[in-house]
């Protein structure tokens, strides 16, 4: 299997108040040199939202991170995301909630 370099590369990540997308954005912030991360959510309240913010607030202390509320639904948001930042990986960890939200 083929290795992708990301130095200094802007990598657009989905998902990034979650579990795996925070822990993924923080894993890359402390090894790769020069990486920049563009983080995407909506900050639903599937579950504790102070918990996303809390992820949150430890990756916005890196320079190299920026995040963006909102949601990966509109067309418009994800368009200004590439137009600003010209991401050159993009990781989805999108979690839809359609069954929870079928079940209200």
């Amino acid at each position: 299997m083929q290795k992708v370099n990301l130095e200094n590369k802007t990598v657009f990540i989905t998902g990034v108040a979650g579990f795996i997308g925070s822990n993924l954005a923080e894993r890359l912030l402390k090894e790769v040199e020069g990486i920049k991360i563009v983080g995407l959510d909506n900050m639903n309240d599937y579950y504790d939202v102070r918990l996303k913010e809390y992820r949150l607030e430890k990756l916005s202390s890196s320079k190299m991170f920026s995040f963006i509320k909102g949601n990966l639904a509109n067309k418009e948001v994800v368009n200004s995301i590439f137009e600003k930042y010209k991401p050159q990986v993009v990781v989805n960890l999108v979690c839809s909630l359609l069954g929870r939200q079928l079940k209200k």
